[in-house]
């Protein structure tokens, strides 16, 4: 029996077929139509349906390049199942440069929304309803917020078995195991039958290649985990990345001028120096230490801060005391895929 249409929005899209929808959202105030875009990649061969989706942070734009890369990939010609691509959930903070909807809220606070409320309720709603709700599995990508940087990483509910295969897939440096908050997309998929995986990696308004490289690659190795697309051969196993049960971050001690001594990646011990905070003319100066052992997935690009703003963030790792992570040696590791090989 041959394979049913796709329907999404008021459009279909037959088997074998590929398609950008338009899904109305709303209008700018000088009237001129904003939609949601939905690419859909809509399999010959039956198979799961998944949607991968960034930018739900206007701001955070690693995630749009991944999906970008994704669609181009010769592996998307032999697709099971139906991916659907979301690279710009939040249009309005995309085209503003900001993280927030017109009216400042969080769109990743307001899920699962409802047809009736503000902006970002609406836009909430018609995501879950067109896209998340129509799927079994997610993707969804994001960096830090301004001024900071990501290693990349994947926050999941790791006590949850498939979720963990899913995330063990994607092959990212470190696991964190990551609780639900109120209104968030992850929460609202779980309550609709959908595992999600968060990616983090990279700045907000940056591209780097390696969060980029790895977030493609995690995707088509989710994918092919759920047989979607071949599973690859590899020439070596690839060792299991430590998983994080929780996570702090170290603040600044006095306000002034950080010198950092630790880099994105790095294992540290407790009580390790990471840096010195000082007043612009150098008389007075405090350490930044750690207060537990763990391994550096994120951590503030801005020299200037106050008393108290978030400095490094640490993850609590079984295997930290032995693992660091070395963003030139992964540059290197995905330079020699060769299914990464996409024009960029």
């Amino acid at each position: 029996m041959p394979r049913a249409s796709f329907k999404i929005g008021n459009e279909l899209v037959a088997p074998g077929q590929r398609r950008t929808v338009e899904l109305p959202i709303s209008a700018l105030s000088n009237h001129v139509p904003v939609n949601l875009p939905v690419h859909v990649v809509h399999g010959r061969r039956s198979g799961p349906t998944v949607f991968v989706s960034a930018a739900i942070h206007g701001d955070e734009i690693t995630g749009v390049e991944v999906i970008r890369r994704v669609l181009q990939s010769s592996a998307m010609g032999r697709l099971r199942g139906t991916l659907l691509a979301v690279p710009i959930v939040n249009v309005f903070g995309f085209i503003s440069h900001s993280r927030y909807l017109p009216d400042r809220r969080d769109l990743n606070r307001v899920f699962p929304g409802s047809a009736g409320g503000s902006l970002a309720s609406q836009l909430a709603h018609l995501f879950m309803t067109e896209v998340v709700c129509r799927s079994q599995y997610g993707i969804d990508l994001h960096s830090a917020a301004v001024h900071r940087s990501n290693l990349p990483q994947v926050r999941a509910d790791l006590s949850d078995p498939q979720t963990l295969q899913l995330a063990r897939a994607f092959n990212a440096p470190v696991l964190v195991n990551s609780t639900l908050r109120d209104g968030s997309l992850r929460q609202a998929a779980l309550e609709a039958g959908v595992r999600v995986l968060l990616y983090e990696a990279g700045e907000a308004l940056r591209f780097h290649e390696v969060a980029i490289r790895t977030g493609v690659r995690g995707v088509l190795g989710v994918l092919a985990n759920l047989d979607m697309l071949s599973r690859r051969r590899r020439s070596a196993a690839i060792p299991k990345p430590p998983r994080a049960q929780s996570s702090y971050w170290v603040r600044a001690p006095i306000s002034g001028i950080v010198r950092s001594s630790a880099r994105l990646g790095d294992a540290i011990a407790e009580q390790a120096h990471l840096g010195l905070v000082s007043d612009p003319f150098g008389e007075t100066e405090e350490p930044i230490s750690a207060r537990r052992g763990g391994l550096i997935i994120g951590m503030s690009k801005l020299p200037i801060v106050n008393r108290g703003d978030a400095l490094f963030h640490i993850a609590q790792v079984s295997r930290s005391e032995d693992y660091s992570v070395s963003l030139s040696e992964l540059q290197q590791e995905l330079d020699d895929d060769p299914l990464l090989d996409v024009d960029h």
